[in-house]
């Protein structure tokens, strides 16, 4: 079966998508939905403009939907228009990396079911802890670009996300504030620089650290992907 990935960076999208293929499916298309807004309703924003090497990276054609506007309607209208392009190239359905945030599969089922495709969730309402274990097993190279909760600070930027850290991020979620430890309520956010199933990897040149009130981002300013 041929789909498209709805794929952000991050590592749960990433992830589902390769799942997918895991079993015998076939990702013919990455699609990043690119919100005008740093901080949107639905979609993960931190370093977009870097996709397109991880989309080389794993040999796959990448489709760009900006979000003309601002606020949730423009978001939903983007995404039909994504998913009317699925429909419209023939591909059976779309991947998404939800694990718990019912907000984000509504809407996305929602919109999906109107113009006519399938929506495929492979993480959805799987503990997240065990997602997060088995994202860091399959080999998946995740970096932390993204914190909004005063239980995490600005020094997990920029660090790769192991077994280590996963401990620290449990420990802050008993100890400082709950929170999901997949970073499923926006409290962190990942960009993936590198898979088992890449033909490379994305190396990072320069980057720096933005802080906005009580949430920092890593901001990639110079990649490239290399084998």
């Amino acid at each position: 079966m041929k789909f498209a990935a709805l794929v952000s960076g991050g590592k749960d999208s990433l992830h589902a998508a390769s799942l997918l293929e895991n079993w015998g499916w076939t990702a013919e298309e990455l699609i990043t939905l690119e919100p005008s807004e740093p901080d949107a309703w639905m979609f993960h924003t931190p370093n977009l403009r870097w996709v397109p090497l991880l989309a080389q990276a794993w040999k796959k054609k990448h489709h760009r939907v900006p979000v003309e506007g601002k606020g949730e309607e423009a978001e939903l209208e983007a995404l039909e228009t994504a998913l009317e392009g699925v429909k419209h190239r023939g591909l059976k359905g779309v991947s998404v990396g939800a694990v718990a945030s019912s907000y984000q599969w509504s809407r996305i089922h929602r919109v999906a079911y109107d113009v006519g495709v399938e929506v495929f969730s492979p993480l959805w309402r799987v503990d997240p802890r065990r997602v997060v274990q088995e994202e860091i097993g399959s080999g998946l190279d995740i970096r932390i670009s993204h914190v909004a909760t005063e239980a995490l600070s600005a020094e997990l930027l920029g660090q790769r996300l192991d077994e280590k850290v996963l401990e620290t991020l449990e420990e802050r979620s008993k100890k400082v504030r709950e929170f999901n430890v997949a970073g499923e309520g926006g409290e962190f956010e990942t960009f993936v620089v590198g898979a088992p199933f890449f033909r490379g990897r994305v190396s990072i040149l320069s980057s720096h650290v933005e802080a906005h009130g009580s949430s920092s981002t890593w901001v990639i300013d110079g990649a490239r992907w290399t084998r």
